[in-house]
């Protein structure tokens, strides 16, 4: 798959971000010509590209801009051939205190999207679901025709911005395939994620502090995340569709919370946290992925264990734990 992004010209939205920063690093050493879109701030933060070599750093081309900027987002589309969209507002968190930014973000934002890949003539948009669309789980293992729950503003956000894609397709078959990942995590994500949370109170604290520990998630590493973005850009098949990316495995976050303790090797007790609980009705309580179809059409295989991941993570972070400001609940 490789040789594929030889001299392609592919645009990132949400380059600065986890996964889309992943993402860039391996298209540019796959020899893709890549033009990364950031949110715009005065201190000229491009978020986690700051993070990747010199030399891949330095054959990229940085757009700062907003998703709500029609112009902008024009401009960054022009003349690229493959577009990645994973720019979001992302923070569940945050969608409670400012649900009108996160909606307009996510959901006009995807609009100018589509918009500008239609009229430009894009050969292929890769859109960023998210597993949230899906709310608790009503029949698990969860496939992609499970019902769709808006369990907080950042979900029905997403929601919108999915739809709004799938209209895309059937109203001016613009070529759009969607991705759903699951719960992603690795190196360099930040604590606003539960595995990086745990981690950093597990490698400095007596005691970690943690949200609900009884619901479960389906954790998805990193580069097997960014390989499903990738095959989903060069499939043949699949138009139209949404993918599951997700392992098909649970854990119960009270049980990963014991896992990484272990791995770290130190004594801790895990107490429930108020501040970082969701408001009833909108806590997420299972979340497991039915990836059949990403394997079928796709060719999509997860390849690292949850262990493995969480050794590479910890890792990680146990080398650049100054980075986190451990303890401080991050939304």
């Amino acid at each position: 798959m490789d040789n594929y992004w030889k001299g392609r010209k592919v645009l990132v939205t949400g380059a600065g971000g986890f996964i889309g920063s992943r993402l860039v690093e391996v298209l540019m050493m796959s020899g893709a010509q890549v033009r990364a879109f950031v949110r715009y701030n005065s201190r000229g933060d491009a978020g986690l590209l700051r993070t990747l070599s010199p030399f891949v750093l330095g054959g990229i081309e940085i757009i700062p801009g907003d998703l709500r900027d029609e112009d902008a987002l024009r401009k960054a589309v022009g003349g690229n051939e493959i577009v990645f969209h994973l720019g979001a507002l992302i923070s569940i968190p945050y969608s409670y205190l400012h649900p009108a930014e996160v909606a307009a973000t996510n959901i006009m934002g995807t609009l100018n999207m589509l918009l500008a890949c239609r009229d430009l003539g894009v050969a292929r948009l890769v859109h960023t679901s998210t597993s949230e669309v899906y709310g608790t789980a009503r029949v698990a293992p969860i496939s992609e025709a499970h019902p769709l729950q808006g369990q907080s503003p950042y979900s029905a956000s997403k929601i919108g911005a999915d739809k709004l894609a799938e209209s895309f397709y059937c109203a001016y078959d613009l070529p759009v395939i969607t991705v759903r990942p699951f719960n992603t995590y690795g190196p360099a994500q930040s604590a606003r994620a539960v595995i990086p949370t745990i981690i950093t109170q597990a490698l400095t604290r007596e005691v970690i502090h943690l949200g609900n520990l009884d619901s479960t998630r389906d954790f998805t590493y990193v580069d097997d995340t960014v390989d499903g973005f990738l095959r989903a850009a060069c499939s043949e098949t699949g138009l139209g569709e949404v993918f599951n990316l997700g392992t098909g495995q649970e854990i119960r976050i009270g049980d990963l919370a014991q896992k990484i303790i272990a791995m770290v090797g130190r004594e801790e007790k895990i107490e429930t946290d108020q501040q970082r609980l969701r408001p009833q009705k909108s806590e997420v309580m299972r979340l497991i992925s039915d990836n059949s179809r990403a394997r079928e059409v796709l060719g999509w295989t997860p390849q690292i264990s949850l262990d493995e991941g969480l050794k590479r993570t910890i890792h990680w972070i146990s080398e650049n734990l100054a980075q986190y400001r451990v303890g401080k609940y991050e939304f």
